[in-house]
């Protein structure tokens, strides 16, 4: 398994997943042709792209998919309520692969598992992709769970992270840097803090804690908001479960920036 966060923010968010036998996009929030550009930058292209996963249907995870018309062999999986939230502002209609939210399905050499996530969206979920075999020498079981746009994380979101080697996880904002920015009116700001917003620095840091679970490889704080949030105040929020999670890497990712491929050896 190799995964690259493309992009992550309210301006956009995708990720490439690839496997011996699959080739896979993480929700698609830029045009297709920044995705393509993206995807050039680290040796890939949609033309191999397999199949696009969708979280849910705001345009920050869901804005490229009419572009994707050019690519018809791409898949596009989603539950019903997202695809027909995504497919009314369409004027062609995607290879949908309508999936039930909670369902465990094979792709390729993939098993995705979703969960619901508790969002202001249709029905928005996360995402658990598993390859390999477990005891496997030459394909050892490796698993990514992708976790972002969620206000707060109930127990069932626990359980489904607790196994991966990496963890995909938004730290959205800083409850003090959204209380003080001055372009957010008031109902705004309830709305990213709300049990349907987004998770602050602190909400995510203690989701992380109470699993804290030994597997854990690498951790990716994404999501995070141009204004309402810095580099500062996640490494800030962060660092005491650092001291705890020693065998564990912790990856901030900015507005903007993108990851080099991480191998799941």
């Amino acid at each position: 398994m190799r995964f690259s966060i493309l992009g992550s923010g309210s301006s956009g968010n995708a990720a490439l997943l690839v496997t011996a036998g699959a080739r896979v996009l993480v929700d698609a929030g830029f045009s297709a042709r920044r995705l393509g550009a993206m995807l050039a930058a680290i040796g890939e292209s949609l033309e191999k792209v397999d199949a696009v996963f969708l979280t849910h249907e705001h345009g920050d995870h869901a804005a490229g998919i009419d572009g994707l018309k050019k690519f018809p062999h791409i898949r596009i999986f989603a539950n019903q309520a997202t695809a027909r939230a995504v497919q009314s502002h369409l004027e062609h209609r995607p290879d949908w692969q309508i999936f039930e939210t909670g369902a465990r399905f094979a792709f390729r050499d993939l098993i995705v598992e979703s969960f619901a996530v508790p969002h202001d969206a249709q029905e928005p979920v996360g995402f658990r992709f598993t390859s390999g075999h477990e005891g496997d020498l030459f394909a050892p079981r490796r698993s990514i769970a992708w976790l972002t746009d969620l206000g707060h994380a109930p127990q069932n979101i626990h359980e489904c992270i607790r196994e991966c080697e990496v963890v995909v996880v938004e730290a959205n904002h800083c409850p003090e840097l959204l209380k003080n920015d001055p372009k957010r009116p008031w109902s705004l700001k309830q709305r990213i803090s709300g049990r349907h917003g987004h998770l602050s620095n602190h909400a995510a840091h203690a989701l992380l804690a109470a699993v804290a679970s030994p597997r854990w490889r690498r951790i990716y704080l994404t999501h995070l908001s141009r204004d309402c949030n810095s580099r500062a105040a996640v490494e800030l929020a962060f660092a005491g479960i650092r001291g705890t999670l020693t065998t564990c890497e912790f990856s901030v990712v900015e507005p903007g920036q993108s990851t080099p491929f991480y191998d799941l050896e």
